[in-house]
């Protein structure tokens, strides 16, 4: 059994193509997907966050729109960039987004990816300390957060306040109780995912990752979970972790999937440089009739290693096409895979 949830980027554009023309098309839709995604059984509603672009970047309120409006579904990130967070403040707003939801919040943060502009974080009032990277302040961000999400208090209180205040240090407010076992760490190396596992988080791979030994990408991918997992027991946790991976697949089930998907997927992972001196491998999409599918998936080694699947979707084609997507998915594949 694994879960499986959807991944959205969260695009629009004034395009005659698309089903999301404006941001406000993307938003309510992202809630209507996450709604019927329930219904059709499906475990989990995610979304990725990018500044400066034309899509999803303030994660809060979407999530707790969808907690409102959902029982069951997990809601979450993949990723919310660190550079870019106050994390007293992110404690705040992933605490009343998890209590919303009923405690259903699964937070993917990370360093993030390639920006759309030069430093982004900048612009949002952030500085390097002397001698840090922008990779370690995301991680520096990071821990902190995580410090916070304890609940224990840390701030001394004023003698003199407007309401009175408990005994002690004050905390933030307001405390969801068990958000911190689940944050979820998005690594792109396989250190990181090392380190994820040595602080506490679960692990998000995604569609790619750098390419250290010239392997496939799903093998690569399965060699980073592993490694997770052995550093998770050495670590001494005294929970289970959680690992999810995205991937793009398709269920060709009518002409309408063959014209989107049937010609334009490659069946081949690509190299590319999403950094400068950082060679990346990128994972191929998956698009064939169910029996193919399922015979493809089988041999992806990372998947198996997983415990949570997370399908990328072309949220730019409505909510009704990506219902019929993640179904076909759930009713013809999954089964055959023992996914469901």
């Amino acid at each position: 059994m694994k879960k499986i949830g959807f991944l959205s980027f969260g695009h629009w554009s004034n395009h005659p193509a698309y089903s999301t023309r404006t941001a406000s098309d993307t938003l309510l839709q992202s809630i209507d997907l996450a709604v019927a995604a329930e219904e059709i059984g499906l475990d989990g509603a995610y979304f990725r966050v990018h500044h400066f672009a034309a899509q999803l970047a303030s994660p809060f309120p979407l999530l707790s729109a969808i907690g409102a409006k959902t029982k069951k579904i997990e809601i979450g990130t993949g990723v919310i960039d660190m550079r870019y967070e106050n994390p007293s403040y992110m404690v705040e707003d992933a605490g009343a987004a998890d209590l919303i939801s009923g405690g259903r919040l699964q937070l993917g943060i990370s360093r993030g990816s390639p920006e759309q502009v030069i430093d982004g974080w900048r612009y949002f009032g952030y500085e390097l300390i002397e001698g840090e990277t922008d990779a370690d302040m995301g991680r520096r961000k990071a821990l902190e957060f995580l410090k916070r999400l304890d609940g224990v208090g840390f701030a001394q209180p004023n003698p003199y306040p407007m309401f009175p205040n408990p005994p002690g240090l004050l905390r933030l407010e307001p405390h969801a109780k068990g958000l911190r076992e689940r944050i979820w760490w998005g690594a792109a190396s396989n250190s990181t995912a090392v380190w994820a596992a040595e602080n506490g988080m679960n692990l998000q791979s995604s569609t790619l990752k750098y390419d250290e030994s010239g392997k496939p990408f799903h093998v690569q991918q399965a060699e980073q979970i592993r490694l997770y997992k052995e550093a998770w027991k050495k670590a001494g946790h005294q929970r289970e972790p959680r690992v999810s991976v995205s991937r793009s697949i398709f269920a060709l089930m009518n002409d309408q999937d063959r014209y989107y998907f049937g010609q334009e997927v490659s069946r081949d992972d690509k190299i590319g440089m999403i950094e400068k001196d950082k060679r990346a491998i990128f994972g191929r999409s998956y698009a064939a009739e169910p029996d193919k599918l399922i015979k493809e998936l089988e041999q992806d080694e990372a998947i198996q290693e997983a415990d949570t699947l997370l399908l990328t979707i072309p949220n730019t084609l409505g909510v009704d096409y990506n219902v019929h997507l993640l179904s076909a998915i759930l009713e013809h594949v999954a089964p055959e895979l023992g996914w469901r």
